[in-house]
């Protein structure tokens, strides 16, 4: 079995290198064989990314989530198409509209942001890596508009089937966390059951959104190994045939070869 975690902030999971970088490796061990590495913030992402250079099984994205809308940093838009370049950065983001925080700023200041980071995705033939909360009426017709060539990953996603059935007219992939484990959880459990298994993939969030047999500590990233117990069991499938699905989804959801 191997397991794509779409996912992570790993520079919050631990401060230090090596807790960084043990963190990556027991992930591994525990049948994760790649991640994305998120961060909210530039600084983050430079100090993150220099942790990890040696973790060659880390992807990265690179962007500047809403949580940083009132404070993106001199030059951002510059950094990013910068950082963009460098070896192992597959997608931008993670950005997208949080209209339940809003972090600061309005919402128009959160879609400014957000539309400058699809314009960069589009201009790098890069996928973006999107965060909605409380948001999506805006976000539709933003994404039906500007959603980039290379389509995006719908993050943590928690919305209902009728906004999922309109997201699959568009070159979107719906990624899980350990929300999807909660019994309470049943309007989401029946999105998972209902979408195609080619627009499916998971994540851990780490340290975030703990699945439900670790309610109450931070979350790992090998955690989200029981993310695709449970999505198995939904979709009624074996966990080793879902995770091939699922690892390969990822592969084609960051356009990354087979082999890699």
């Amino acid at each position: 079995m191997q397991l794509f975690d779409t996912h992570a902030h790993i520079g919050l999971i631990q401060d230090d290198k090596m807790e960084q970088l043990l963190a990556v490796q027991l992930a591994k061990v525990k049948s994760v064989k790649h991640v994305v590495s998120i961060c909210n913030s530039l600084s983050d992402f430079e100090k993150t990314y220099t942790n990890l250079e040696s973790a060659k099984d880390v992807f990265h994205a690179v962007g500047v989530s809403p949580t940083e809308v009132a404070h993106p940093g001199h030059d951002w838009e510059e950094r990013v198409i910068a950082h963009a370049k460098k070896k192992r950065i597959i997608a931008i983001g993670e950005t997208g509209l949080d209209y339940y925080h809003m972090f600061g700023g309005d919402k128009t200041a959160q879609i400014e942001l957000m539309l400058k980071h699809l314009e960069i995705a589009k201009h790098l033939d890069l996928p973006v890596i999107i965060h909605n909360r409380n948001a999506g009426e805006d976000l539709l017709p933003i994404l039906k508009e500007k959603l980039p060539p290379k389509g995006g990953i719908l993050h943590c996603f928690g919305e209902d089937w009728t906004f999922a059935r309109r997201a699959l007219d568009m070159n979107l992939t719906f990624s899980f966390a350990g929300n999807l484990t909660f019994k309470n959880s049943r309007m989401l459990q029946e999105v998972a059951i209902r979408l195609p298994e080619d627009r499916i993939v998971i994540e851990s969030e780490a340290p975030f959104m703990t699945p439900y047999s670790h309610k109450g500590e931070r979350n790992k990233i090998h955690y989200i190994q029981e993310t695709a117990t449970v999505l198995a069991a939904l979709r009624q499938t074996s966990l080793e045939a879902l995770s091939q699905t699922l690892y390969d989804n990822s592969l084609r959801a960051f356009a990354l070869p087979k082999d890699i």
